[in-house]
């Protein structure tokens, strides 16, 4: 072991800048890895990590990873890392596997209690002082790798009983967090602090700040039924853990920053209204930037936040530099290719989005349905004479979708589910063509809200709308679905007036769809999420009292439609950026 760590320190030191000194004190500890040991030598593997040396990393991690907490921990996160991005069931079951030795590893190194300690308060001042340090740790890294686990078990089996062990290893967890983070308050006042206790407060800052986001995210009915188990969820308090463990020297930090720029980026815009705060992400990523240059994972979020800011030609190179910057892990590639499919869609360059959509199809396991849908829809774009030189037949594509879908918890993906319903008028003979389909999963994926930002491309997108508006309007044989495209066509319009400044137009275009309920024949969805548009169209006016009640109708008033959870997570949001308490909204 001793002379495999000199070989990889010695061979990976000019990543990492580890000085000669070190490397020679390293080498004499590396018989017996203590706490400050293992911290050190877990953030040079980060540093190989985030410099696209993913093997060289786990190589640094893997001698240890059976002796020391961190090494367990950072082993394995690495490989739940990438069972999570390649979705093959090999990767699920390896990261089970190693996160199930990495539990076994952190729990040796737990404090043992008895039966009655364990069913009492665990976490009182003599407690505490009774913690040594190394157990302090060992519970912040059991409660990390319980809550991977659980999000593994989630997708490795569809049965009840996979579901209902993840849950419970979550809430294990979360009780775990807030023990911890009762510790950190009793210890706050203590002058002896040393590195290692900042280690331990960034991972309880880490844990109980994206607890708190995340459950905060949630609709009230959820809420409330997840407080009677233990839960509880507060958005400023998230925010404020994490910004501080992000500011923070610990190992944690970049897993703090990561976690607020998903939340910034992803999470505020398909789960939210689509206000996000860019300024941040931006100040959070930049000293990561300057650090690691060619890092994929940090060129991926610079990209996805021009994106954001409409930069769209900026981020296309920006991805392009992410995708040269490493061949090894493939998947980071994929979610490259997404968002290039979304940029070229946004632009109405349909040839190189069907490109993209065409190598997800193809390459990546994540959602076969959707890739399959998305590449078909966009075809449905193409000029008669484009689509001939791509050899595609867009019947047979839409044909395959339904086989493609899958589960996840024992639940079909409301996404897929959505491609599914869409993709069935290609069931029927003869096929019952979709109207504009690529815009109309663009308004699922809540695309509108950033191509918005570009006045010039949401111009050429309104044309495009009322192009195929009038084409619908002068044919003399309608089939079934007619209402239902010429109301997803008018909530379509609606948006791109939204962001073009038009209101008054906007509110005619959304007014129509509600007005149109009772013709609505199969996409119920429509209505609901109108009357959501239709609030925060109100709420754009500073008319607060007639947002909340046109959201609050779209929240009571409608169920069973299609990515209705979706659209109840966007309205949580929604009301509470308009300071509607819970409590008031059942």
């Amino acid at each position: 072991v001793m002379l495999q760590n000199l070989s990889l320190l010695l061979k990976y030191c000019g990543d990492v800048e580890l000085p000669v000194v070190a490397l020679v004190k390293r080498l004499f500890r590396a018989s017996k890895m203590d706490l400050k040991c293992a911290l050190e030598e877990c953030s040079m593997a980060l540093n190989l990590f985030l410099n696209n040396k993913f093997s060289e990393a786990l190589e640094l991690l893997r001698p240890w990873s059976k002796d020391s907490m961190y090494h367990a921990l950072g082993y394995s996160t690495i490989l739940v890392m990438q069972a999570a991005m390649t979705f093959e069931q090999q990767d699920i079951q390896m990261g089970i596997s190693t996160m199930k030795e990495a539990l076994q590893t952190c729990q040796r190194f737990r404090k043992r209690s008895t039966v009655v300690e364990s069913l009492s308060n665990l976490v009182s001042k003599q407690s505490v002082d009774q913690l040594s340090e190394e157990e302090m740790h060992a519970e912040i890294c059991y409660a990390e790798c319980l809550l991977q686990k659980a999000a593994l078990t989630f997708v490795q089996d569809e049965n009840m009983i996979n579901f209902i062990k993840g849950g419970l290893k979550i809430r294990t967890s979360y009780q775990i967090y807030k023990e911890c983070h009762q510790v950190l308050q009793m210890t706050q006042g203590n002058k002896s602090k040393i590195e290692t206790y900042y280690q331990f407060e960034g991972g309880v800052k880490l844990g109980i700040g994206a607890f708190n986001l995340m459950l905060s995210l949630l609709p009230g009915r959820i809420i409330r039924l997840l407080e009677f188990i233990g839960f509880s969820g507060n958005r400023e308090l998230g925010l404020c853990q994490l910004r501080e463990g992000a500011s923070g020297s610990s190992l944690r930090a970049i897993l703090c920053t990561f976690t607020l720029l998903v939340y910034h980026t992803y999470v505020s815009l398909i789960l939210g209204t689509g206000e996000t705060n860019l300024q941040e992400a931006d100040s959070l990523l930049e000293p990561y930037l300057q650090k690691f240059p060619n890092g994929s994972i940090i060129l991926f979020y610079a990209a996805r936040i021009d994106i954001l800011k409409g930069n769209f030609e900026k981020a296309q190179l920006k991805f392009q530099e992410c995708i040269a910057a490493q061949q090894e892990w493939k998947q980071i590639h994929h979610l490259c290719y997404w968002e290039l499919m979304w940029c070229y869609t946004f632009q109405q360059n349909w040839l190189q989005a069907y490109r993209y959509a065409d190598l997800l199809s193809k390459e990546s396991r994540w959602s076969k349905a959707i890739y399959v849908f998305q590449k078909a829809a966009i075809l449905c774009m193409l000029s008669e004479d484009d689509l001939k030189r791509t050899d595609e037949d867009i019947i047979s594509l839409f044909r395959q979708v339904d086989g493609l879908k899958q589960r996840i918890a024992g639940k079909s993906i409301p996404t897929e589910k959505f491609a599914v319903r869409k993709a069935r008028r290609y069931g029927s003979s003869p096929p019952v063509k979709l109207i504009l389909p690529a815009l109309e999963m663009m308004y699922v994926w809540n695309g509108f809200a950033i191509v918005g930002k570009r006045a010039d491309l949401t111009e050429n997108l309104l044309i495009t709308i009322e192009k195929e508006e009038t084409a619908l309007q002068n044919e003399t044989d309608h089939n079934e679905y007619y209402m239902d495209d010429v109301c997803m066509l008018q909530l379509l319009k609606g948006l791109c007036l939204k962001h073009l400044g038009r209101l008054l137009q906007a509110e005619l275009c959304f007014s129509k769809v509600v007005q149109s309920e009772k013709q609505i024949k199969y996409d119920s969805y429509l209505v609901p999420f109108t009357l959501y548009e239709l609030g925060l169209l109100y709420k754009q006016q500073d008319e607060r009292e007639k947002a909340i009640r046109y959201i609050e109708i779209a929240k009571k008033n409608y169920k069973e439609y299609s990515m209705e959870s979706r659209l109840h997570f966007r309205i949580h949001a929604a009301l509470d950026s308009l300071k509607v308490s819970p409590a008031s909204t059942p």
